[in-house]
């Protein structure tokens, strides 16, 4: 059943299904323009997910081929995955910010067999177990990786501009930690139904009114920069609580209002956490080891495969903030490196 929730004011959602996924649904946004409607994303490539999408914008009033633009917040394919086929089917810009548009064009060209063994050789470092690590060191051979021929963006979002929505005002709001060129989008017009504040602010993942997005490291084969992703999106955080829009309209829950209070949350969440992590750090521990200790939302035997991948990358940039602070440091002639807290 595709549902849908009219926002007022020119701006509609459509659940757009993620499969055999928790988080259940993308909300895809359409917001009428003087052109026709613009997405801000689109939702995962999926059959299904595609049929609900075109009877969503039917349920609003519009089609597929009526579609002027496509602003996305992030490069992840439940928000970047329909991009091409609505590009295809309406001659609609995509428009992304160039630090994740630099992704998509490395994951179309890097071959799949770098990326596996990019993986492996990172897990090794962060002192994975040879059992875990094998099945990405067997799979080098394989020619093809899920999710890495996503859609070519025409246009680059550049923060603090508007963007080319006729008749809006819709500003760019540069929000990166959760991916390096994560973007919220500020309308900047009254609210419909006249909350205090100001606008409302489409936020992807960077804002949730329940659960904290992901945190990992950057991935990129060929860059060796050394980044700091949670002071990012700590960063990131504040930066658009002092935008105190009226009402955050997510990509995932439902809407909400009280960015500031959501933010303060998600401030103290992340120094909890990493106060935890020093406590574990009192003896040397290896991100891998730190992962298996860490607080999950299940025990650490029950995390699937992947799942542990992307936990031991969020440990890896808890770890990365903490050394930045001067607050941990690793341990001189460890191998894997482990980390102590100073």
């Amino acid at each position: 059943m595709t549902k849908t929730f009219d926002h007022g004011g020119g701006v509609r959602s459509v659940q757009v299904p993620i499969p055999d996924n928790p988080l259940g649904h993308t909300l895809v946004y359409v917001v009428d323009t003087g052109r026709g409607p613009v997405l801000v994303d689109t939702g995962w490539d999926d059959p299904a997910s595609w049929d609900v999408l075109v009877a969503g914008l039917a349920a609003c009033g519009t089609g597929v081929s009526e579609v002027y633009g496509v602003v996305v917040t992030h490069h992840h394919p439940d928000h970047h995955g329909l991009s091409a086929r609505v590009r295809e089917a309406s001659g609609a810009w995509v428009a992304m910010h160039e630090a994740d548009a630099a992704i998509v064009r490395r994951a179309r060209e890097t071959r799949p067999e770098r990326w596996y063994a990019y993986m492996a050789d990172k897990l090794a470092a962060a002192g994975a177990p040879e059992e875990h690590i094998a099945p990405l060191r067997a799979a080098r051979g394989r020619r093809t990786l899920p999710g890495l021929s996503p859609a070519l963006p025409d246009r680059d979002v550049v923060p603090g501009e508007l963007l080319d929505l006729p008749g809006r005002r819709l500003r760019a709001v540069w929000t990166p930690g959760h991916t390096p060129g994560h973007v919220c989008l500020h309308l900047e017009e009254d609210h419909p139904a006249r909350l205090a504040g100001r606008g409302r602010l489409f936020s992807g993942d960077h804002l949730l009114p329940e659960i904290t997005p992901h945190i990992g490291l950057y991935e990129d084969p060929d860059d060796a920069t050394v980044t700091d992703p949670l002071g990012d999106y700590l960063d990131s955080l504040e930066r658009v609580g002092r935008l105190t829009p009226a009402e955050v309209l997510p990509a995932h829950q439902y809407a909400f209002t009280d960015a500031p209070g959501r933010i303060r949350q998600l401030l103290d969440h992340h120094e909890q956490r990493l106060a935890g992590l020093l406590a574990l750090l009192r003896e040397p521990l290896t991100p891998w080891q730190l992962a298996e200790r860490m607080e999950w939302n299940r025990p650490w035997a029950d995390i699937p495969y992947g799942s542990r991948n992307i936990a031991v990358s969020e440990a890896e940039s808890h770890l990365r903030r903490l050394v930045k602070q001067g607050r941990a440091e690793p341990l001189a002639g460890s191998e894997p490196v482990a980390y102590v807290a100073v």
